[in-house]
């Protein structure tokens, strides 16, 4: 399950605003926001956002003890 912290974390790693996130994922801004936020929980717009990052090379850490996180993947 990615947070809304990842989320967020993700979008400041490539530098998109919420327009560009939400362009990306083909979901409305309200959307992303709500992301981001905790107003909303799993679905399909949640995984159009997931997808979004993943194409834009961005990796999701699980939990793992050492905490949640987001990095680039190295082919990016």
């Amino acid at each position: 399950m990615v947070t809304s912290a990842q989320i967020r974390a993700a979008r400041g790693l490539l530098n998109w605003t919420v327009r560009d996130l939400a362009e990306k994922a083909g979901v409305h801004r309200n959307t992303v926001t709500r992301a981001e936020t905790d107003a909303t929980g799993p679905g399909h717009a949640t995984g159009a956002i997931l997808s979004a990052f993943e194409a834009a090379g961005v990796e999701f850490i699980p939990e793992n003890g050492g905490g949640a996180g987001v990095r680039l993947r190295r082919d990016k």
